[in-house]
C-alpha cells in the first residue's frame, strides 16, 4: 500500500492520518505489524478454528519463549492482568469463578506497593479483587508487606521493571510470596528487549506474568499471559473461550481475540526470536541522524541521539530554551500534531523525544523537515 492510499482509507472517514514519532502508545494505535505478520493473519482468515484448540496449541509456542509452563494470547496486556487476577482469586473453584465480581468471603485482596501505583492497576479490580496498600510514598520494606498479608491475600502485584528508591525488588517480593504461599502477579507489559528480558519473571519464580504483544510486533489489540499451569488453566476458565466451552458462567466472555490475531502473536513472536536485532537498533539511529542533522544550528535548541534500553522509544531528544526561541515545547508538540499529517511525539517540561523505531521509511524526513520548520524562531 502506497503513502497515498494509507492516508486515503483514513481520510475518507474524516480522520486525520498520523505519523508515529511517540513509540508504542496505544492511543495511536500502538503498533505497526511487519507484513509477514499481515501476511500470517490473512492466511489464517481462509479458514475457520476451533479456538480452544488454536489457544491452546499457541499457548504451548508462546509459553516456550517466555520460559512459563502454561500461555494464551489475551486482548492486550490489561486483560492478562485482569484474568490473571482473576484466576488468583477464585482459582479453580466453579462456584467462586461463578459468583464474581462479587467477591465477598473470597480471597480477594491483592496486595501492592503505594510507590508502584499507577493507572492500569484498575485492571486488577475488573473482576471483583480489592487493591491494598503497602507502605507510604517514602516506599515499603520487606516488614511491612509480610504484615499485609493476611487470610484475605490473593496476590501480590509488581509493576516491571520496578526500581527506584524504596521500591521492594522483585526478587524480594517473590521470595515472600513464595514463603507466604501467595501468588505474584507482574505486569511486564513492554519488558521484551533484550531477549533475555522475556524469560526473567518466569525464571525468578512469578507465578503470573503479564505482556504487551504490540511491543514484539504483533497487533496493538493483543497480549500474552502467561505462568504456572494451574493458575493459567482458571484463568482459560475465566477468558472468553472458557466461557464458551465449559459449562461455567464465567465473567471474560467479553475479552475476546479472534483467530487472525492470535496467529499473528505467534508470527510476530518468531520473528521478534529470530530477528537481526543489532540491524534493527542502527536502522533506528540512522533515521535519528536524519533528524538531527535538520535540527543543526537552530538557535536555543539542542538536539542528541537518547537510545531506550528497551529499543522501544530511542530517538532524538529536543530541548528547548523555551525564553530565547519564544516557544515552549508544548507548542511546538501541538504544531506537529495539528500538522498534515500530524506527528505525534511525548515530552514533559522543555524537552521531548522524537522517537524513531516506529517510523516508516521516508518518514523521517518528513519528520526533519517538519520539525525544524516548527522549532524556527
Amino acid at each position: 500500500m502506497s503513502s497515498e492510499d494509507g492516508r486515503r482509507i483514513y481520510e475518507e472517514l474524516g480522520v486525520k492520518p498520523l505519523i508515529n514519532a511517540a513509540g508504542n502508545v496505544t492511543m495511536i494505535g500502538g503498533s505497526r505489524p511487519s507484513a509477514r505478520v499481515l501476511e500470517a493473519a490473512a492466511q489464517a482468515n481462509r479458514y475457520f478454528v476451533d479456538m480452544e484448540e488454536l489457544l491452546k496449541k499457541s499457548g504451548e509456542y508462546i509459553a516456550g519463549a517466555f520460559g512459563a509452563e502454561a500461555a494464551f494470547v489475551t486482548p492486550g496486556c490489561a486483560a492478562a492482568i485482569a484474568l490473571g487476577a482473576a484466576a488468583c482469586v477464585s482459582g479453580s473453584d466453579p462456584e467462586k469463578i461463578e459468583r464474581m465480581p462479587d467477591t465477598t468471603g473470597m480471597k480477594n485482596e491483592v496486595l501492592i506497593q503505594r510507590r508502584q501505583r499507577y493507572k492500569y492497576d484498575r485492571a486488577l479490580t475488573i473482576f471483583g479483587a480489592k487493591l491494598v496498600e503497602v507502605g507510604d510514598e517514602q516506599g515499603a520494606t520487606s516488614v511491612q508487606l509480610e504484615k499485609a498479608i493476611t487470610e484475605r491475600t490473593a496476590a501480590i502485584h509488581y509493576f516491571a521493571p520496578g526500581g527506584g528508591e524504596g521500591v521492594l525488588s522483585i526478587e524480594e517480593v517473590i521470595r515472600i510470596g513464595k514463603a507466604r504461599g501467595v501468588p505474584v502477579l507482574v505486569d511486564a507489559a513492554a519488558q521484551v528487549f533484550p531477549l533475555e528480558l522475556m524469560k526473567r519473571y518466569t525464571g525468578l519464580g512469578a507465578d503470573l506474568v503479564c505482556y504487551g504483544a504490540k511491543y514484539f510486533g504483533a497487533y496493538n489489540s493483543t497480549g500474552v499471559l502467561c505462568g504456572r499451569r494451574a493458575l493459567m488453566d482458571a484463568a482459560f476458565t475465566h477468558c472468553f473461550i472458557g466461557f464458551e466451552s465449559s459449562p461455567r458462567r464465567s465473567l471474560g466472555r467479553p475479552l475476546k481475540v479472534d483467530r487472525q490475531e492470535v496467529i499473528a502473536v505467534v508470527a510476530a513472536l518468531r520473528d521478534w526470536l529470530s530477528a537481526d536485532h543489532a540491524a534493527r537498533l542502527k536502522e533506528h539511529e540512522r533515521k535519528g541522524e536524519v533528524i538531527l542533522r535538520a535540527l543543526e544550528g537552530l538557535p536555543h535548541v539542542t538536539a542528541a541521539w537518547t537510545p531506550d534500553p528497551r529499543s522501544l522509544s530511542s530517538g532524538v531528544r529536543v530541548t528547548l530554551d523555551e525564553k530565547g526561541l519564544g516557544k515552549t515545547a508544548a507548542q511546538v508538540i501541538r504544531a506537529l500534531r495539528e500538522g498534515t499529517p500530524g506527528i505525534w511525539t511525548r515530552g514533559s517540561g522543555s524537552s521531548f523525544q522524537v522517537a524513531t523505531p516506529l517510523l516508516s521509511d521516508g518518514d523521517e524526513q518528513v519528520v526533519a523537515e517538519r520539525l525544524r520548520e516548527a522549532l524556527r524562531r
